[in-house]
């Protein structure tokens, strides 16, 4: 069952996905010239190896180093930041509730909610963090893929085809 406080791995997928189907989709080649089926194939092999020199853009690895990116895990309990600052945070706070004079009890009880506060907006902060460089290569992949998409219909059409 799929509870909304907990992270679904296949979300960062679909999120990828979503933004490369217009790269994804297939460029529509007219041989306005007349070319035979089998010259096509020839100047779309040639073109191809063409945009990916000029433009040191390879579409394939492109695609499969956004499907590589790491996919955000959930955390076990001892991972969990909150759960590590709570603990370190009732330590901490009883060590000083004690030689403050026998509080241990109400030092341990505030350091862990201190803790369980900080330890969460640390785990927020990588979050963060993970998700804008996801956002910033994505763009970056998206970028590099409209240049070689225009290298490969630059060479198409200097061939003699319409491209779409």
């Amino acid at each position: 069952m799929l509870r909304f406080a907990h992270f679904y791995p296949g979300a960062i997928l679909i999120a990828f996905a979503l933004p490369l189907t217009a790269y994804a989709q297939q460029t529509i080649i007219y041989p306005s010239k007349g070319q035979s089926a089998e010259q096509q194939q020839k100047d779309q092999a040639e073109c191809t190896a063409w945009a990916q020199q000029t433009t040191g853009v390879n579409p394939i690895a492109v695609a499969q180093s956004l499907a590589n990116q790491p996919v955000r895990q959930e955390r076990g309990p001892l991972e969990d930041e909150r759960l590590q600052g709570a603990v370190v945070g009732a330590l901490g706070g009883a060590a000083i509730g004690a030689l403050a004079g026998s509080h241990a009890g109400k030092g341990a009880a505030i350091g862990a909610v201190v803790g369980t506060v900080a330890g969460g907006a640390h785990q927020q902060q990588k979050a963060d963090a993970a998700q804008a460089q996801n956002s910033a290569n994505q763009q970056q992949a998206q970028q590099a893929l409209a240049t070689y998409n225009r290298a490969y219909a630059a060479c198409l059409e200097g061939r003699g085809y319409t491209v779409k």
